[in-house]
């Protein structure tokens, strides 16, 4: 519980006025029986240990934070970020040893193929993009490399040799995402 929790219950409990304790009576007893109790609000508020008694100005600051984060003219609106996009040629591959090297199923980055794994020279390891204009917002992640003398080009795995020669090559325009 924070300090202006403390100092708020505080503060309500020192200027509370008396009230019957039966109101308070959660078991079965009488309402003598619980006038007859040994506590009272003054002897909780005197147990509240190392409380800052200013209740005014814990409330005021409350206010404060309170229409500070609810009051839509005093917040600014964070600008948007432009989204990073490459012109790319974008070519399709499968696990076969003659488009691949001698591990056909592990990437370059050390991870086995899957769906939405791509190679890509000009991107870093974990760079996540898309290709909007043929798979909408499916994110890729770059986890593959292509020979070198392919820079600007991306290369999409497939599980198969067909899918991959179905989709053959295209100039398509990436989104970086992350």
């Amino acid at each position: 519980m924070t300090a202006i929790a403390l100092s708020v219950i505080a503060f309500n409990l020192a200027t509370a006025v008396p009230a019957d304790a039966a109101l308070f009576n959660w078991t079965n007893e009488s309402v003598e029986e619980s006038n007859n109790q040994a506590w009272s609000f003054d002897s909780l508020y005197q147990d509240i240990q190392g409380f800052s008694f200013e209740p005014v100005k814990a409330m005021a600051l409350e206010a404060t934070a309170v229409a500070s984060v609810t009051n839509p003219a005093t917040s600014k609106a964070k600008p948007k970020t432009k989204v990073k996009t490459f012109l790319v040629s974008a070519s399709a591959y499968s696990s076969t040893p003659d488009q691949t090297d001698s591990t056909p199923f592990i990437t370059a980055k050390g991870t086995y193929v899957r769906d939405g794994i791509v190679a890509a020279n000009f991107l870093p390891f974990g760079t996540a993009i898309k290709i909007p204009e043929i798979y909408g917002d499916k994110i890729f992640i770059v986890e593959d490399r292509m020979n070198k003398r392919y820079w600007h080009n991306v290369d999409i795995w497939f599980s198969s040799r067909e899918a991959a020669k179905q989709f053959g090559r295209k100039t398509v325009t990436i989104e970086i995402v992350s």
